[in-house]
This record gives structure tokens, sequence and C-alpha cells, in this order.
């Protein structure tokens, strides 16, 4: 038998073995480990993955395995010296595995011989683009599709019946009495009764929440408008049209243009010894419209609470209203053309709302009951994307303007932009975050940077496009710089909370910010950051459910864990992505969670550096996805595909 035949038939057995004993790797502790993108690498790209070694391994060699190479090809694709040495992870040293550029697409796997038996990593992919991220944006809808509430659900293995039918007649209520999560007194209606259904379960659980899906609509929006091949109606199985329109149809709901009134939430979460709230029970959602049949105790279970934000025509936190702006301008930009009746209401409920923000709020913002679930702090970067946007609506508009429309000249809402972009610039919040829920500046300073140069760079405003882009820039160096500290190079602190949310974030500015300024840096940062949370970290997963070989198996999803498997097998909740690392892993059981057989903390050994991750039903802090969290990552994987937004006009 001929030396290549003789290699082909090791490396069929080998793939025959990966794939065979993909749920059994987990538990194995050998002396090394290989961390890799599991999703794959873009052709003729440079390629990193990363070495965790007890043992000195510089100067060792590592072979990249093609391992559907035909027989009379070498298996052997490339190889290379480990190295550098990129710091320490609790007890292991971490160094670099630099290969490629590769231009043969094709399934490969690392080997390293530190040991009997060799180390080999996950497999994974090598092909184009479209190829490596299409089936990650089609998690991404499938996620928000379960997460669907109301008669409009979609039927899938994990959801088999409508949830919250009862929504459709809600009772409104004032805002709640809450002190250290839980209920004071009863709640007390206003009188009016609305039709809530519809919207997204916020998380793991069923309260919907304008300040989370607020935030989401609109990065879905932009994901339509700027990437129709990947996200709009030329995408296929990604295609977030329909998505993004049953968002709006929910958020005009929860925004009564004619009497200029906000809803804010849907549902409580938080009860008290006579009232139970949601984060009290585990069930599917179908369940709660007669849960408890006549106890009072189920009464906001059966019969959820809607909760109003102030007497209609007041003012609106500037945090909501700045969003919901920008939710009703791209509204208005997405539908302009195919039904304009729509996007003319749309333009004006922005007009109406953007009017009503209260600029200069006391305490804290207006977030959800209790605020401590999301206790949002800074809200000018939410009125510059919600002027950008009305900027681009009023600017396509040309003249075809609803009737008493507030503003008619576009360049009122550019200025209006660049003015609370100026705030936020000069605000000692600036650079303190980057983008997700709490901050969109990431986001926003993009979107006005692009009006800006549709209007010609008008001069007389408040801040330049330099000045823009020195703000999105400060921010990415502060990435860059805690990468620096990290042997993994990721931009976010492994324990800060809502970790690959940030890293999404940080990969969808680094490509924004290197689409405006060509500078190559940052769109290799955004590779990086994007592969740090698909499994370039110390535990080797990648925290969306469904993506690569290996990803959390039991979260804190009711319809995950009650319909689902445990194991990772068919049907599991694709697309959602989970909190991720933190500096805790919570607790604390309810009747009907489901636990898997013989569970065993098997990430424990690679906690370190105070970054903890548990893949368990408990562990909410670290296994429980959400809507604002998984939105970055559709926005991340329609960059990578497409390389650039189309041009706005």
């Amino acid at each position: 038998m001929n030396r290549t035949l003789t290699t082909w038939i090791l490396v069929v057995t080998l793939l025959l073995g990966l794939m065979s004993n993909t749920s059994n790797a987990r538990a194995v502790d050998p002396t090394a480990y290989i961390r890799i993108n599991q999703i794959g690498y873009p052709l003729d790209t440079s390629c990193r993955a990363y070495l965790m070694a007890l043992q000195p391994a510089a100067g060792d060699y590592f072979f990249v395995i093609n391992l559907l190479a035909p027989q009379q090809k070498p298996a052997v694709y490339y190889s290379g010296l480990v190295g550098p040495r990129l710091g320490t992870w609790g007890k292991y040293t971490v160094y670099a595995l630099d290969f490629g550029p590769i231009n043969t697409p094709s399934l490969y796997v690392i080997q390293i011989n530190l040991s009997s038996p060799p180390v080999y990593s996950p497999t994974f992919n090598i092909d184009t683009p479209d190829k490596l991220y299409a089936p990650a944006l089609a998690n991404a809808l499938y996620f928000y599709e379960n997460q669907r509430d109301g008669p409009q659900f979609i039927r899938t293995p994990i959801r088999t019946a409508p949830g919250h039918l009862n929504d459709a007649h809600a009772v409104v209520y004032l805002t709640p009495t809450i002190r250290d999560d839980t209920l004071i007194g009863d709640l007390k209606p206003t009188g009016a009764v609305i039709d809530a259904s519809g919207g997204w379960a916020d998380a793991g659980d069923y309260p919907k929440f304008v300040e989370t899906i607020s935030y989401m609509e609109a990065l879905m929006e932009i994901g339509v408008r700027d990437f129709p091949v990947q996200m709009g109606a030329a995408a296929g199985s990604s295609n977030f049209t329909a998505e993004a329109r049953f968002g709006m149809d929910f958020l005009s709901k929860m925004w009564d243009d004619r009497s200029r009134t906000l809803y804010y939430q849907v549902g409580i979460a938080t009860g008290n010894d006579q009232t139970i709230g949601d984060h009290d029970i585990w069930r599917l959602p179908q369940a709660d419209d007669n849960y408890g049949g006549t106890d009072p105790a189920y009464r906001y279970i059966r019969h959820r609470p809607v909760f109003i934000a102030a007497p209609a025509g007041s003012k609106i936190s500037p945090n909501l209203a700045g969003r919901l702006t920008a939710d009703f301008a791209l509204g208005f930009q997405l539908y302009r053309q195919t039904d304009p009746q729509l996007a003319q209401q749309y333009l004006l409920s922005a007009e109406h709302i953007f009017d009503l923000a209260d600029t200069t709020p006391h305490g804290r913002l207006l977030t959800t009951a209790p605020h401590d679930f999301y206790p949002e702090s800074e809200w000018r970067d939410d009125m510059e994307l919600g002027a950008a946007e009305l900027y681009l609506a009023v600017r396509d508009a040309q003249g075809r303007t609803p009737n008493n429309l507030p503003h008619i000249d576009a360049m009122f809402y550019l200025r209006a932009a660049a003015h609370w972009a100026y705030a936020y610039i000069n605000d000692p919040n600036d650079g303190g975050d980057t983008l997700n829920l709490y901050d969109v500046s990431g986001l926003a300073h993009f979107e006005l940077f692009r009006a800006m140069a549709l209007a010609g760079d008008p001069s007389g405003l408040e801040v330049s496009p330099a000045d823009l882009l020195s703000d999105l820039k400060q921010q990415l160096d502060g990435a860059v710089q805690q990468a620096d500290s990290d042997p993994f190079r990721f931009g976010y602190a492994w324990n800060g909370g809502d970790t690959p949310a940030h890293g999404a974030g940080l990969s969808v500015m680094a490509d924004e910010y290197a689409y405006l300024t060509g500078d190559k840096q940052y769109k290799n940062r955004a590779d990086q950051w994007m592969g740090n949370i698909l499994g370039e970290n110390s535990w080797g997963v990648s925290f969306i459910v469904g993506d690569g070989s290996n990803y959390p198996r039991c979260i804190h999803s009711q319809t995950a864990n009650i319909a689902g498997s445990l194991d990772g097998t068919p049907p599991i909740l694709r697309g959602a992505l989970v909190e991720g690392p933190t500096d805790s892993a919570s607790s604390g059981s309810l009747d009907g969670m489901r636990y898997p057989d013989h569970w065993t903390d098997v990430y424990a050994q690679f906690n370190a550096h105070g970054a903890v991750y548990r893949d368990y039903v408990e562990s909410f802090s670290t296994n429980e996805p959400a809507l604002d969290l998984t939105a970055p990552s559709f926005l991340m994987f329609a960059w990578q595909m497409a390389g650039a937004p189309v041009p706005l006009k």
C-alpha cells in the first residue's frame, strides 16, 4: 500500500472518530486543547486558532489536515510551528496557531503531536463567507421566530401552539411599585383595555419589553435595508422581512399615535406572597391563558398586565423615545414604496415620538419593571440614532409627507442628530461601552456619518464626520487595549457580563469603521472578535446555539428546556446567543425544569481570571438567551457575508 493511500485511510478513520465522539469529547481532560472558530474560516485569508497547553509547546509542529482530500492528493494541507506564546489562562499557557491562506474549500482539522494520542481540534470548514455564515444567519432568524408571541406564532418542533392569546384584551395599569424584586401591594388599573398581542418573548421568560424590542427591531430593520441579499427579500432562508414587520406591528400597538400614549411592558416577572409573577413558574407559553384555573394568585399569569409609561401626551423617557423614533423612521424607509400609507403613518409616529422625548430627564430612565432587569443609564445615543433615521426618512419622502407632519425639513433632523452626537461625545459616559442594548452610539455614529455624506457634509453642524470617526475609534481602541491583555485577544473582559453580545457588537463596529476608513486592522479585529464568541475561547464553546460543533446544550429557556433536547441534538433553539461567561453562575430550581442525566460541570476547569461559564439550565447568568443579546449577531454575520452595506440613496 503506498504512503498517500495509507495517509488517506488514516484521515478517514480520524474523521469518523471525530464525528462519532463529538458529544464525549467535552469531558476529556488531556494536556492540551485547540480552540477554533467552529463555523470556520474564509478562503484565502490568514487564519488563527489557539492552543492551550500544560507543557511548553513553542516550536512544535502542528498540521492542518484536509479531511476530504482525494486519495491522490496529500491530506496534510498545511504545517507550521506553534507560537507565539500569548499568555496564560488559569493553569494553561496559550499559544497562537497561525495558518493559511488556504484556497481549497473543504473540511479540516488541526493536529499537534504533543502527546500520545495526538491532540486534535474540532473539525472546521474553510469556504466562502456566504457558505460559512448563511446557516448561522438563518439560525438567528429561527431564534426570533421561536420567540414569537400571540396568534402569529410559527410552528416548530419546540413551538406547537400559540401563547398568550388573552393579551389581545389586556388591562392597562400604572407603573408598579417594586422593591428588591418584590411587588409592593397590588397593581392599579387605569380603566383602559388594549390589544397587546404579538411581539416576542424577552428571553427565557415571557414578558415583552419595549426596552429590548425597540433595540433589536432597529438592528433588524437596518439589516433588512442594508443587506437585502443576506437579510432582505433576496435572502431565502434568512429573509428577515416578515420578522421585522411582525415587530413593527407590535410596536404600533405599544404606541398609540392618536392619543400620544406609550405602553412599555406586557406581563410582570415579579410577584409577592399574594401574586405569582412570570419568574415564579416554569411552563410553555400556551399554558398561561388558563394557568391555575380561577386561583387569584395566578391572575397576572392568565391576564397579563400592560404598563403605561405616562398619561397621554406626556414626555417620554429619551432612551425609549430615541429608539422608537428610529424604529418607525426605519419602517418608513422600508415600506415607502411597497406600502406608502403604512409608511406615512410610521413617519408621523416617528416625528411625534421624537418631539415628546424628555431631554432633561431626572432620576432613573424608564426601562422595565423592575428597573434592575435592564438598568440603562445613557440616552443621548438613542436620540442621535432616532434623529439620524428621521433625516433619512424625511429626505426619502421628497415632498410626499403626511399632512400635519411636525417637521418637513430633513435638515432639522440632521442638525438634531449632530447635536445629540456632540452631547454624547462630551458626556462622561462616552467610550464607556460598545454596541449593545445599553449603548447604541456605535451604530448611531455610523448612521449619522452616512447621513452627513448624503447631505454633502454640510458645515455648521455640531460634529463633523471626523469627530464621529474619532469617537468610534476611541471605543474600538479601548477594545484593542483589552484584547492585547487577553491571551485569546478578545476585546471585552470575559467576566464583564453579556460577553458574547459585546463581542458581536464589537465585530459590527470594527466592520463599520473599516468600511468608512479602509483601515484593515479593524477588519481583522472584526474577524477575531467574532471568532472569540464562536469557539476561540478557553471553554471551546460557540456561545450561539447550533452554530459550530460545541455550543450550549442546557440553556435557561423554558421552551427549549421543556420541548427541546438537553444534549445538543435536535430539537434545539438554534441561533440563540446566551449570556456567556461572567463573574458567577446563578442557581435556583423551579418545578418543571428538566435536567440532563449525570450532569457534571465540564467547563469548570477552564474558568479563570474571574470568568465563569456553566452550561446548566439554572444558570441564567451564563446560559440564558435574549432578544437583545442575539440582535448584533445577525448584523455581524451579514457584514461577514456582504463585506459592505448597500449604499444609501
